[in-house]
């Protein structure tokens, strides 16, 4: 049975293909203690028996938005579209922000963050590579619409929000639509969640200033972590990191981004 919740930017698009280095904290940064994380919600089916069946109002918009958003922007995967054609958005919006809810732009959802803009959810979700069964973390839950794209493609999500209003409205959101493919944790993603490690996948939805360590520790071999990397306020590299068979990591830059930062002490944003 379901635990119960008690407390319960615009985007340069283009591909630029590059090898970039990791930038690595020191060896004092890496020794600090991990801070605690809260379960709030925990998936009950993983995988695909987990996910939702969706018949929300707006199918029309969402169709729109796959169309004129994401297929005309080179996104073919079809679990990907599949997903966000069912997947309400503007049930993960500010109430006087639904009327935007399938606008090509990002929206605020409070606390300094956002919802990020529909084809860069597309453009990420889709560069993972993902099968149904695959356990994915996602750092920065935010309004839960990325880990809802996720879910609904019958993945495992593990994901991690530092706000800890946010995270709880997201995990009382996911509850509410169904999924129970979908743990949702209060803590900092920077340190990942090594209780359910190894993952299949890795998405940061904040930006880093550097690749954190743990992730790539988590990450199993062979696969794919998807990340934003840089200063907040400035253009960042949206990062392609493979891990290959021996654990060290191959970088692409995939696209110039806009991200709000990753926050928390290890990676030096507050």
């Amino acid at each position: 049975m379901k635990k119960p919740l008690f407390k319960k930017l615009l985007f340069s698009v283009g591909l630029a293909f590059s090898c970039l280095a990791l930038a690595q904290p020191d060896a004092a940064t890496q020794k600090t203690n991990r801070p605690d994380t809260e379960v709030l919600l925990r998936a009950d089916k993983p995988g695909p028996m987990g996910r939702p069946t969706f018949n929300a109002p707006r199918e029309e918009e969402r169709h729109q938005m796959i169309e004129r958003q994401v297929e005309q922007r080179g996104v073919t995967d079809e679990a990907v579209l599949d997903a966000m054609r069912s997947v309400p958005r503007h049930a993960f919006v500010p109430p006087d922000l639904r009327d935007r809810a399938y606008a090509d732009s990002p929206l605020p959802i409070g606390h300094g963050q956002t919802i990020s803009q529909p084809y860069i959810v597309a453009f990420m979700t889709e560069t993972l590579q993902l099968a149904p069964g695959d356990r994915v973390l996602e750092i920065g839950t935010g309004s839960g619409y990325q880990a809802a794209i996720l879910g609904a493609m019958g993945v495992e999500v593990v994901t991690i929000e530092i706000v800890r209003p946010l995270a709880e409205q997201a995990a009382g959101l996911f509850e509410r639509l169904g999924y129970d493919n979908i743990t949702a944790i209060q803590g900092d993603g920077y340190y990942g969640y090594q209780a359910l490690a190894p993952y299949d996948a890795i998405i940061v939805t904040a930006a880093a200033q550097h690749v954190p360590p743990p992730l790539i520790e988590q990450l199993k071999p062979g696969k794919r972590m998807v990340i934003p990397v840089g200063r907040a306020g400035w253009t960042q590299n949206l990062l392609l990191v493979t891990k290959t068979e021996d654990g060290k990591t191959q970088t692409r830059n995939l696209m110039s981004v806009a991200f709000v930062p990753l926050t928390g002490e290890r990676n030096g944003e507050r």
